[in-house]
């Protein structure tokens, strides 16, 4: 293999580009799958998964990488798009050998498994020879820096998944992915390793992987968290995102997580649940970027810089009189951002709002919501009571969420294999020999 390194750490991998010969890039590394065997025999390498689009994992054999680089990954331009489904005599590197807790040969000592490299041989295999470890401390304690290589055979423990693994590599590798993606790794993950992985992640983070993922991965995932830490998590996601899945949950249980959230989150989403799920009421945001009628255009071009702003939200400001949290005082008007963008700084919005549009109202059906922003042109439109008091605003990508069917993200992360490649199965099956 050209390009290759005598030696590469799999963890670093993932996220990694993957490019035919063309320079064309057509995914990335999502895990790296291995074929444990008899003995003490270092496990030999099969191929890559590869995240292609639409979030589809697909296979790629390791004898057809021809570069492995620090930042790219090239093969030979041939790639069966069939899904990856992974078989009982195979093992992901990420997903399932980070972070479990194995034991030094020699000391009986337990460790914990931060990352494993593989290395080739002359006939062109890679085999898995070295193992990077954390020492424990006492009541299982990971002392930071106490971290270093021992050869494959110098631990033992990973014939079987372990109670108790962890997923802070999973989490660390995976860091700078976007959260749909990130949702369709822990979509394929088995249901005890999806419930390490929310604990590992942050509340926020867990939110934002959780409004990505199919209903039932949500409610499985809600349910397995200990009922203070459910509630700051619907706490962290959007309220429409929050409502949606608690309006999915028995009575009881929802009752209790919104008796445990702060009020005033608690407040927002109590009113969504109020509506009918395909209205507009059902739909919106009670979170839009909301300006008095005295703010300027510089104040409004720094709200919509937010980053953890959805760029449909971010595409207008809503200028209401006080108060400006939702419902709102009287509903004045939207300014959209390309207005923004050709004003001078100091004017003010209340001069450049457009009040010409009637705005969507809570009750209002999916199809008039969908057939007023596209008469429109808009991405998103605000939804405002009888008494002309802004209650929150509906985007295009929860109109699309509700047009489409029920499962459409199962489907996504979930669809059909196309024919096998004969090649392909021929490499994994001798990979699962001893």
């Amino acid at each position: 293999m050209s390009g290759a390194p005598s030696r590469v750490f799999i963890a670093r991998l993932a996220g990694i580009a993957v490019f035919d010969p063309a320079g064309d890039q057509v995914g990335r590394v999502r895990d790296v799958v291995v074929a444990l065997r008899l003995g003490a025999r270092p496990p030999r390498v099969l191929g890559l998964v590869v995240e292609v689009s639409p979030r589809r994992p697909v296979f790629l054999p390791i004898t057809r990488v021809t570069v492995i680089e620090a930042d790219a990954i090239v093969f030979d331009g041939r790639l069966n798009v069939r899904r990856f489904s992974q078989r009982e005599s195979e093992t992901l590197v990420i997903g399932e050998m980070l972070d479990r807790t194995v034991k030094l040969a020699e000391s009986g000592d337990a460790v914990t498994v931060v990352d494993v490299a593989m290395e080739p041989t002359r006939t062109r295999d890679w085999l898995v020879h070295k193992v990077a470890v954390r020492r424990m401390g006492n009541r299982g304690l990971r002392r930071r820096g106490e971290i270093f290589v021992v050869d494959w055979d110098a631990v033992e423990g990973f014939s079987a998944v372990e109670h108790g693994q962890g997923a802070a590599g999973l989490i660390a590798a995976f860091e700078r992915m976007k959260p749909a993606d990130l949702a369709g790794i822990v979509h394929e993950l088995s249901e005890k390793r999806r419930a390490e992985v929310a604990r590992a992640l942050d509340d926020e983070r867990l939110a934002d992987v959780l409004e990505e993922l199919p209903e039932d991965d949500q409610i499985e995932i809600l349910g397995k968290l200990e009922v203070d830490r459910a509630a700051d998590v619907l706490e962290a996601m959007g309220p429409d995102d929050a409502a949606d899945l608690l309006g999915e949950l028995p009575t009881e249980q929802r009752e209790r997580l919104l008796t445990l959230m702060e009020p005033q989150e608690a407040a927002p989403v109590r009113r969504l649940l109020t509506y009918e799920d395909d209205t507009a009421g059902g739909m919106m945001t009670t979170d839009p970027v909301v300006l008095p009628p005295d703010a300027t255009v510089a104040e409004a071009l720094a709200n919509i810089r937010n980053p953890d702003l959805n760029p449909a939200l971010a595409a207008q400001v809503y200028v209401c009189r006080p108060p400006t949290a939702t419902p709102t005082g009287r509903f004045l008007g939207t300014v959209h951002f390309q207005r923004l963008l050709r004003e001078p700084p100091p004017t003010l919005v209340s001069g450049i709002v457009d009040s010409e549009l009637d705005p969507l109202r809570p009750t209002m059906s999916l199809e008039a919501v969908a057939t007023f922003l596209a008469t429109y042109n808009l991405v998103a439109g605000a939804v405002v009571d009888e008494n002309g008091h802004l209650l929150g605003a509906v985007t295009i990508d929860d109109v699309l969420d509700h047009l489409l069917p029920d499962d459409w993200r199962e489907s996504v992360m979930e669809a059909q294999a196309e024919a096998a490649d004969p090649e392909e199965e021929a490499l994994r099956a001798a990979g699962g020999t001893s």
